[in-house]
């Protein structure tokens, strides 16, 4: 294909996360699908996936033009074998530990992704116990997390389940009178853009450190139901919130409310757009140690922002500033921001409800990461499979250290909360 008529513009919220990569922040997010003993190798991914293509047309599309006019375009060269190839590295060929596999992963997430092909890349790793790790690399400006299982769905999964998320985690706008949306939004307001400390704001480098944990879903559903019916994004900031407790009582002594951002998918069924989401905030009050009453806190808060429409009230501000003033519009953006406004972002995008498979290979964890930012050196990522929870952390080590402490203390957090709410 050839002529204008090829071309797909990136929408205003691609554009504005494309411009976000620099020589420091790559501006691709990452999946890391562990298989089985005796999974496909290379070749055998190749031609899955080749035969598969043609469903998702858009990771066949390089990105061609200039800042400001950015489109996609077929790609006349696309070659599979560009994208799908065996792990590289200093430790190339050998067989994986995890912590050699955490390192390949943050060597992986450093490199940019190459520009003159289609912004996506599977590297396929062998790990020590037989397991195969493919890490899959794809441009957030091509793929949030909801489409980008989408696309796993499409390219990997034998049998691909519909991947419908549950009512709390995709969010749809509502649609309220003039008189009503307006005396919510002094409220959004105050609420959203009230200044704030970080505990992890600096100036990034180029060099990350990963970890990965997982915890039961079904567990900790039945945990946060027993909870003022809770839900588990609700558990899920609360037991990061008692991991994150211990790190910034270690390092800075003081302990009161982090903020965090919280993404909201406004993705509906059918559509087909790259990225479409808004988000809320919230204080985690990492002051408060009993992990019950940290839940119950957490839920109220949360369920402030929900029936207050603050993801929403988000999306229509931005828009509608781009629409009044382009200048106030790059305003509001660089003060949502700061690393005042919000310390880090914990996103959870709902995966497979059953086990999936990859040519008849059982698939044991998905994880994902997501790419930090200037001044917001921690970002936690969440997806789940049937019935686990899997946590991604990336940070920058010059700023944060020990996150695999913090990721295996996710897991102690969500034992302390069940079995706390099983003694009730």
């Amino acid at each position: 294909m050839s002529g204008p008529r090829a071309l797909v513009r990136l929408g205003p919220e691609d554009s504005a996360i494309l411009a976000l990569e620099d020589q420091t922040v790559v501006g691709h997010t990452c999946k890391i699908v562990r298989l089985g003993a005796g999974a496909p190798g290379v070749e055998e991914l190749r031609e899955r996936i080749a035969e598969r293509i043609q469903l998702a047309p858009a990771l066949t599309r390089r990105l061609v033009g200039e800042p400001g006019s950015y489109g996609w375009a077929a790609d006349p060269e696309f070659d599979i074998s560009r994208h799908v190839l065996p792990a590289s590295g200093p430790d190339a060929g050998a067989a994986l530990d995890q912590a050699g596999l955490r390192k390949l992963v943050a060597e992986l997430f450093e490199r940019h992704l190459e520009r003159d092909r289609p912004l996506w890349r599977m590297d396929v790793a062998q790990l020590q116990d037989g397991d195969t790790a493919i890490v899959w690399r794809i441009h957030h400006a091509l793929a949030d997390g909801v489409a980008s299982m989408r696309y796993a769905s499409i390219l990997l999964w034998d049998d691909a389940p519909e991947l419908r998320a549950a009512p709390h985690e995709l969010a749809r706008a509502h649609e309220h009178d003039e008189r009503r949306r307006i005396g919510h939004l002094a409220g959004f307001l105050r609420r959203e853009f009230r200044p704030r400390h970080s505990p992890f704001d600096g100036t990034i480098g180029t060099r990350r450190e990963v970890a990965f944990s997982v915890v039961s879903l079904s567990e900790l559903r039945r945990a946060s139901r027993a909870v003022a019916r809770a839900t588990v994004n609700d558990a899920v900031l609360s037991i990061l919130a008692g991991s994150l407790r211990n790190w910034v009582d270690d390092h800075h002594g003081h302990l009161g409310t982090v903020r965090v951002r919280v993404p909201v998918s406004l993705h509906h069924e059918g559509e087909d757009a790259a990225n479409h989401d808004s988000y809320f905030s919230v204080g985690l009050p990492l002051y408060e140690s009993d992990p019950v009453a940290r839940l119950r806190l957490v839920r109220r808060r949360t369920t402030e922002r929900k029936s207050a429409h603050d993801a929403e009230h988000m999306d229509v501000l931005l828009h509608e500033l781009s629409d009044v003033s382009p200048r106030l519009e790059r305003f509001c953006a660089r003060v949502q921001s700061s690393p005042r406004e919000f310390a880090l972002c914990v996103s959870n995008v709902p995966g497979p409800r059953a086990p999936v498979r990859v040519l008849s290979v059982p698939v044991h964890t998905i994880h994902t990461l997501a790419e930090i930012g200037q001044h917001h050196a921690l970002r936690v990522s969440v997806i789940s499979l049937a019935g686990s929870l899997c946590f991604g952390f990336c940070a920058d080590p010059g700023l944060v250290d020990g996150v695999q402490h913090m990721a295996d203390g996710v897991v102690a957090q969500a034992r302390e909360l069940i079995g706390a709410v099983q003694a009730v």
